[in-house]
């Protein structure tokens, strides 16, 4: 007997890539998708700069992964082609998606969690069927989402800062509690004010942020 300690993954013969932290906000006209960089690999991590949040569908569509990297990737191949073949009809992509993921002899045994979000759509979705529309205008997935989960809640009622802000500082607040997830953070937006076109989808720069305010009286 050894005196190495297990983790989760107490039982299984393999080591897993884990941990993230990904956050969606909705906010004042914007919808925002955050995402750390870190990838880890059992107790050690592997990389700093992951980039787990991507545009997909003529850049229509922000989806944000947390699980295997691997996994992750192939799902939004499959994922992309789904939006392709419904017009970027997100919520029939993702009902779709689920159901390959679920019966596919390949696609069951991947591992992943995604946040996808559109002008029309703020959707969770997994491999075990389940497409889940937020009833609420913040959602959060992965190890650190319970915690980007509450201080953005927090943000959306108690200050006035935009959704890009808000989705960017809860992460990095995720990141200061949650050993998997880091402050390297990627954000993506839409403006719902915008026409949907190329132009309405824009990459935040990661090094930049931006200081919590709050409202007066």
């Amino acid at each position: 007997m050894t005196g190495r300690t297990r983790g989760p993954e107490e039982g299984s013969d393999k080591m897993k890539i884990r941990g993230t932290t990904i956050l969606a906000v909705r906010h004042r006209g914007k919808v925002t998708v955050a995402g750390d960089g870190q990838v880890t690999l059992d107790t050690t991590v592997m990389k700093h700069g992951a980039r787990k949040v991507r545009r997909l569908y003529h850049n229509q569509v922000i989806v944000g992964f947390a699980g295997a990297t691997a996994d992750a990737f192939t799902l939004f191949d499959r994922f992309d082609q789904k939006l392709e073949q419904y017009k970027g009809n997100l919520l029939r992509a993702a009902v779709e998606l689920t159901k390959d993921w679920r019966t596919d002899r390949v696609l069951r045994h991947l591992e992943a969690l995604m946040i996808a979000v559109s002008r029309d759509s703020f959707l969770i979705i997994s491999g075990n069927g389940d497409v889940i529309e937020s009833d609420d205008n913040v959602m959060a997935i992965g190890s650190g989402g319970p915690f980007a989960l509450a201080a953005a809640r927090a943000m959306v009622r108690y200050s006035d800062l935009t959704a890009t802000e808000i989705a960017r500082e809860s992460v990095k607040i995720a990141s200061e509690i949650c050993i998997f997830t880091n402050d390297h953070i990627t954000v993506e937006e839409i403006d719902l004010e915008e026409e949907p076109e190329g132009t309405d989808l824009k990459s935040v720069p990661s090094k930049s942020h931006a200081r919590v305010g709050h409202n007066e009286g």
